[in-house]
């Protein structure tokens, strides 16, 4: 082994590189204080493999690039591992070069002579929250395309420049390809290009002027000086680790990032954008239409610059804290302002009915979509649970205009709650034409069937036992069929499952094939005929589309 170490340091010379980056000497001795740095680093190389994985299966074009992510997300193995360790990645590094701040801030480390090393991390924060915002369109789906229209409405209402910013940045007047390609581009290629000078300026700049003591330390404390090595790096090791694991924990109990429904931009969708961006969003809310440029041009603006000139208001003579209320002040109130807006915008946005609507909305579209393209990539892969969730979400997007399940819906035709179940059929032989059944429809004559008692519950069990379950008593399914022809039922209902008659055939009625074919064609001949008002869905929904509608009304004839 030693050997190959003489082998590698005579054509390399690596020992030199590592006493210079482990040899470095930490006055006063290893501290916890100091493993922000390191875990932003650690950090910011999760970014870098997730983020190459994440494009190998990426497509940046409007027909393709929800569907690429799509298919990461829900087919590749891990694939939604993946891309929510990226997004939580990218939260957690906030989060981390705000301690950093913080850190830096009470030590007084941005003082003569690290200013420029503060200026230098202030410029790493902006990259991070512009990873953040480029990163938001590139899934284009709703929340994507949405917030970041937001951004770019906001650059485009800049005084004199903004109208030739917004369509540079756009490339063109509306959102399209180009707009996708330059915020990948940005994302993939700018970003952390600029990212890995900036870092690596940083780190120089850190390592020229060393790391800032606790300024309670008295001479013969700063005279304990140990070396990086191992001390310091066994602790930024354990933080790191500690960092690996909360990441993981939230990305396990999330099961990954959220996808939304494709863009739409003809939808109506109220986007909200990621935390570290709600307390601009919250204090935008709160401005009137003619001051809201202001605020977006003008906060960023104000945060950056009291930050910026933080070195320059910081005029004690020493650095212990207690002598820095005044930049110390400053980081706080920006610090907590920024904590209240952000509370706010939640606490608004839970007691608003109709965000909070609209949100469910469009979950239940975001869930539909993925789980139609997984039923296209492989139907076989939804098990029943999923599959219930489709019927769930497809009912609202194309049924919910006309009937209601679960209080969801307009009464423009049959309630389905408990469709077809054996308490459905008694009151619909009472009362066929009731509001709830046909009575906001074209479909009229049936009259109230008035048999009762025995012969009323065999005629309900063999209607309901065309549907094919098991449990239904043979004994009344078959005085039921005697009664059909008593009856005069068969004057109107066929009942050999595809002739027509007068009235939709009864056999095999709310069987798996019948409800498909109500679901695909109610107009058929066979079914409601001429006197359906129900849109044709055949070759606009897929057969595990419809397989979804028709175990979501099988599922409520079991109620």
């Amino acid at each position: 082994m030693n050997r190959l170490a003489d082998w590698i340091e005579e054509r390399t010379g690596y020992r030199a590189f590592l006493r210079a980056a482990l040899d470095e000497e930490v006055p006063g001795g290893a501290r916890g204080r100091y493993v922000f740095g390191s875990v932003l680093v650690f950090l910011l190389l999760n970014q870098s493999l997730t983020g190459v994985l994440l494009a190998m299966g990426y497509a940046p074009s409007v027909s393709d690039a929800w569907a690429s992510v799509a298919y990461t997300q829900e087919v590749v193995p891990l694939g939604w591992f993946i891309r929510g360790l990226h997004s939580a990645g990218a939260s957690a590094a906030i989060c981390v070069i705000v301690l950093h701040l913080m850190q830096v801030t009470w030590a007084g480390a941005y003082r003569r002579p690290r200013e420029v090393t503060w200026w230098v991390g202030l410029g790493l924060l902006g990259l991070l929250l512009a990873f953040g915002l480029t990163g938001y369109l590139l899934p284009w789906d709703q929340k994507g395309y949405f917030a970041t229209q937001v951004a770019t409405n906001l650059l485009g209402a800049t005084p004199v420049v903004g109208a030739w910013v917004q369509e540079l940045v756009q490339g063109g007047r509306e959102y399209g390809n180009l707009t996708l390609t330059r915020f990948y581009a940005v994302h993939v290629l700018v970003l952390p290009a600029l990212t890995v000078v900036v870092l690596g300026l940083h780190i120089a700049l850190f390592r020229r002027h060393g790391v800032t003591p606790p300024a309670t330390l008295d001479a013969r404390a700063l005279a304990r000086r140990t070396t990086f090595y191992p001390a310091q790096v066994a602790i930024d090791l354990g933080a790191a680790a500690l960092c690996l694991g909360l990441l993981l924990v939230s990305v396990l109990r999330s099961h990954g990032a959220s996808l939304e429904a494709p863009a739409d931009p003809a939808s109506v969708y109220e986007a909200r954008p990621e935390w570290y961006f709600l307390p601009l969003f919250q204090l935008l809310r709160q401005l009137p239409g003619s001051l809201e440029l202001v605020g977006a041009m003008g906060a960023p603006l104000v945060v950056g610059g009291l930050l910026f000139a933080l070195p320059f208001l910081d005029r004690s003579p020493e650095r212990r804290a207690s002598s820095r209320k005044l930049p110390i002040g400053i980081v706080a109130f920006l610090l907590l302002a920024g904590l209240g807006l952000g509370v706010s915008a939640r606490l608004e946005d839970e007691g608003d009915q109709a965000y909070l609507r609209g949100r469910a909305r469009a979950e239940r579209e975001a869930r539909s979509a993925r789980l139609r393209f997984r039923g296209r990539i492989d139907g076989a892969s939804l098990g029943p649970a999923e599959r219930l969730a489709l019927g769930d979400a497809l009912f609202d997007e194309h049924c919910a205009s006309c009937h209601v399940l679960g209080g969801r819906g307009e009464a423009r035709a049959p309630l389905l709650d408990a469709w077809s179940s054996r308490a459905w059929l008694d009151a619909f032989l009472s009362d066929p034409e009731a509001p709830r059944f046909f009575g906001h429809t074209a479909i009229r004559g049936m009259k109230p069937v008035t048999v009762a008692g025995p012969q009323r519950a065999a005629l309900i069990e063999w209607l309901w036992a065309q549907g094919g379950e098991e449990g239904s008593d043979p004994a009344l399914v078959a005085a039921g069929a005697v009664l059909i022809e008593g009856l005069g039922c068969d004057e109107c209902h066929e009942q050999d499952r595809s002739s027509a008659g007068l009235a939709p055939n009864l056999g095999g009625r709310a069987s798996v094939a019948w409800l498909g074919s109500i679901v695909r064609d109610a107009g058929a001949a066979h079914l409601f005929g001429k006197k359906s008002e129900m849109p044709r869905f055949e070759g606009k929904l897929s057969d595990l589309e419809v397989d979804a509608l028709v175990g979501l009304l099988r599922r409520e004839r079991m109620r």
